[in-house]
């Protein structure tokens, strides 16, 4: 067996469904990453008079989000493709931008994860739709599950800034 193929895993999905899904589940495996570390970071940082509310909701929500990772690289494996293999590969790849600033509101926190969890909604249409060309249904099924999880995590945080 060539070096090249050695972790192929055998599947009836073909060349193209292989190379294109599997790039689609691997970036989307960064922005999950991406927008984990962000949730839990936030949920480190937070403060103020609803400390304690946005606290235990982003450590739901982190949970929630880092539970997809092991799924999208899996089934990234099961079509015989490969995925991430270093925080470097995540860093190239992700399209959730990370916050390193010092400080950040807990409303700017809040406000900042709802858009970042609407935009990772439209990451998994677009991934949907990869599988959908290829006939993938076993990777469509998963993500739409996971567009429902993330509407509803978009949708608490909207909710949590109506005054």
């Amino acid at each position: 067996m060539s070096t090249k193929n050695a972790l192929r895993t055998p599947t009836d999905l073909g060349e193209n469904a292989t190379r294109d899904v599997g790039a689609a589940l691997t970036t989307l495996l960064a922005d999950t990453f991406a927008l984990y570390l962000k949730t839990k970071n936030f949920h480190w940082h937070m403060s103020g008079p609803h400390f304690r509310d946005y606290h235990l909701m982003l450590d739901e929500q982190s949970d929630q989000i880092l539970a997809m990772t092991d799924d999208v690289a899996e089934r990234a494996r099961k079509i015989g493709s490969t995925t991430l293999r270093s925080v470097g590969h995540i860093s190239r790849l992700q399209r959730i931008p990370d916050n390193d600033a010092p400080y950040v509101t807990p409303e700017d926190m809040i406000a900042e994860l709802a858009s970042d969890n609407r935009q990772f909604a439209a990451y998994l249409r677009a991934t949907h739709a990869t599988a959908e060309e290829h006939s993938d249904v076993a990777t469509a099924s998963l993500i739409e599950t996971w567009i429902d999880e993330t509407e509803r995590r978009a949708w608490f945080l909207f909710e949590t800034t109506r005054h």
